[in-house]
């Protein structure tokens, strides 16, 4: 069985303190649903509010309290996310983490595959495609190519992308109530500028190109 989550990178959480945040999961990686608590959503939103800080200044100085954090991100020019998806075949145990300067901002990019494409799936550790008839294997390390790839079935890909993007439909739907409680003003603004730059609720195209 394949499980497919999409993650957020925590690393920039560490200090965080404008708002309560949740401990970090031991790899670092948040999965984004509508299920977290309202620690895990702090700390979501303090990855991407500090990973997207508006417009670029050469020092930028601290943001006073939350508002100014939150507006930084609703103002940045596109939101990008460190992350990605992470998959998981629990039948032979091998997991496959997004590489280091992918994106989650770039998670429908896996339906080319459909087309025979490849999409960049970061570095350090780099996963690697390899297409092969009906399938395609991804190998969690292209550099260190033994043990086993995980195959996925081209056929279920929109079946397994539309879970994704249910999940992170959910994920839009906790930002709305825990932006409403920290930041009321800008709630709805922090919400349309995730699904727009996320790309979460348009309809997936599934035969994209």
């Amino acid at each position: 069985m394949l499980i497919v989550d999409a993650v957020l990178e925590t690393y920039v959480a560490a200090d965080f303190a404008l708002w309560p945040v949740a401990d970090s999961p031991p790899d670092r990686l948040l999965v984004l649903s509508g299920e977290l608590s309202s620690r895990e959503l702090g700390t979501a939103m303090a990855v991407l509010t500090s990973y997207n800080k508006g417009q670029r200044e050469r020092r930028p100085r601290a943001p006073k309290d939350s508002l100014e954090q939150v507006g930084r991100l609703v103002a940045t020019e596109c939101v990008v996310a460190p992350g990605g998806l992470r998959i998981r075949d629990t039948v032979t145990g091998v997991t496959a983490v997004p590489g280091c300067c992918s994106g989650l901002e770039n998670w429908r990019d896996w339906l080319d595959l459909m087309n025979g494409d490849e999409p960049w799936l970061g570095h350090d550790p780099t996963p690697r495609i390899e297409h092969a008839g009906a399938v395609a294997r991804l190998w969690p390390d292209g550099d260190r190519p033994e043990g086993l790839p995980i195959e996925l079935p081209l056929a279920q890909l929109p079946q397994i992308l539309g879970s994704v993007q249910d999940r992170l439909v959910g994920f839009l739907g906790a930002v709305e109530a825990w932006a409403t409680s920290q930041t009321p003003s800008i709630a709805a603004a922090v919400v349309a500028k995730l699904d727009e730059d996320f790309a979460v609720s348009a309809p997936l195209d599934r035969g994209q190109s």
